[in-house]
Formats: structure tokens, sequence, C-alpha cells
């Protein structure tokens, strides 16, 4: 008896509506996974989520990504500028320092050979 081409309805998986679709489509956004990673995890076809993705185009992407945050970051190191001099010395100025105080610092190393 010759293949049909054509599946049967026994073998095919069940349709998702374009909800079920979008959620898939989120869980997978939030997943970081690769289609095809997250559809052998799940057990789906990977190019059933690129036809759901192409379908409900632009608009279900911007749903399933997750909304980027932002995390205010406060340092607890003061910042701090490194001098390399020609006699090979390194001075660390702190953010806030007396000019004249690195200048004569300055001064002293530069006579100083080693």
């Amino acid at each position: 008896m010759p293949r049909s081409k054509f599946r049967t309805s026994a073998s095919r998986a069940p349709r998702w509506t374009p909800e079920q679709a979008s959620r898939t489509l989120e869980k997978h956004a939030s997943s970081g996974l690769s289609v095809a990673e997250f559809a052998a995890r799940e057990g789906l076809d990977a190019k059933r989520l690129y036809r759901w993705r192409e379908r409900l185009g632009t608009a279900g992407l911007v749903r399933a990504a997750a909304a980027p945050t932002f995390v205010e970051v406060k340092t607890t190191r003061r910042a701090r500028v490194e001098v390399v001099l020609p006699t090979g010395h390194v001075v660390f100025v702190p953010e806030s320092f007396d000019a004249g105080a690195l200048a004569q610092l300055i001064d002293v190393l530069e006579r100083t050979r080693c």
C-alpha cells in the first residue's frame, strides 16, 4: 500500500491557539536557550516554534521578551588614577587630591633614580 504524504490526525501534535503559542514563546524567551535546545527539552518540533514566531510577528516576540531591568551599582572603592613616572615609580592618585602635594611628590620621585 503506498504511503500517503499526509499525516493522520493521530500522528499530529495538537493544534495550538495563539494564546498557547504565545505562552510557549514567552517560556522559550525566558529560558535563555536556543530554539533547537528549547524544543528538544520540551519535546516540541523546532519548526513549530519558528512558524508561530513568524505568525505572531513582532508583537508576539515583544510580549515574549523579558523587559530589561536596570540596577544601580555603587562602588565601595574610590576612584583613582595611576601615574607611571619615567623613573619606573607608580603613584596612585585618589579622586580628590592636593595638586601641590602631588607635584612635590613627583619632583622627589623623579630626582630619586633607582
